[in-house]
């Protein structure tokens, strides 16, 4: 992966999962996987370029984040949310009910995916990882975190506004009303859900930036302790 500026880097994440060694350590790591997936240590060393992802890479970051366990798990739980509440009345209840809005949510999931991690990062040349500060006090890596929802990188390490997160929820919100029936029509609950889910994300961009920290805190077996880097 070249980045336009030159030579660039590919920082290790900070924490291996493969250097995991505890209980429940396939659910712990699956789950860590997927957070550090789209997530970027910044603090490697000062005046060092880190390596943007090409339209390929894009790709693969949509089909690993789309086909990854814990999302189907995630599906499956919001699936039964749907239908505890009777979500999209049309799909009935019983064993096809809950197929139906599994379909429906891991669709929904997908698109939201492909929107955000492959077409419109490849339309606007952005990366669409989260770039962890991974240093400084928890206010200011808090306000970094939540930040990314308007701010990301360019591939070539510049800024630039979050086109994909705001115009990929767009878009995701948009099919969503196809196949929901029971979606409130009109630009203001859209707009709602647009919101919804540019907040979710920014969540856990919060849990990517401090989850090293979260990690020690619940006193995660690695074979290398991790600590933050203070100013």
């Amino acid at each position: 992966m070249l980045n336009p500026k030159g030579h660039c880097i590919e920082p290790p994440p900070i924490l291996s999962w493969q250097d995991y060694k505890g209980p429940f350590d396939k659910v712990v790591g699956a789950f860590g996987r997927k957070l550090e997936r789209k997530s970027l240590h910044t603090h490697f060393k000062p005046g060092a370029v880190l390596c943007s992802l090409d339209t390929k890479d894009k790709f693969i970051l949509f089909v690993q984040d789309t086909f990854d366990p814990i999302t189907f798990v995630g599906v499956a739980f919001n699936a039964g949310i749907d239908q505890a509440e009777n979500t999209d009345r049309d799909f009935g209840q019983g064993a096809v009910g809950y197929a139906r809005r599994f379909r429906t949510e891991f669709i929904s999931n997908a698109s939201g995916d492909f929107f955000k991690d492959f077409a419109y990062p490849t339309i606007f040349s952005e990366d669409p990882r989260y770039y962890r500060l991974a240093r400084g006090n928890a206010t200011t890596r808090l306000l970094h975190a939540a930040a990314h929802s308007a701010v990301a990188y360019r591939e070539d390490g510049t800024h630039m506004f979050n086109f994909s997160e705001w115009l990929g929820t767009t878009s995701q919100v948009a099919l969503g009303d196809l196949y929901h029936s029971n979606n409130r029509p009109g630009v203001g609950p859209a707009a709602e859900r647009v919101a919804y889910g540019v907040a979710t994300d920014a969540g856990f961009d919060v849990l990517r930036e401090f989850w090293p920290e979260i990690a020690h805190k619940l006193k995660l077996p690695f074979r290398e302790e991790w600590k933050p880097v203070r100013d």
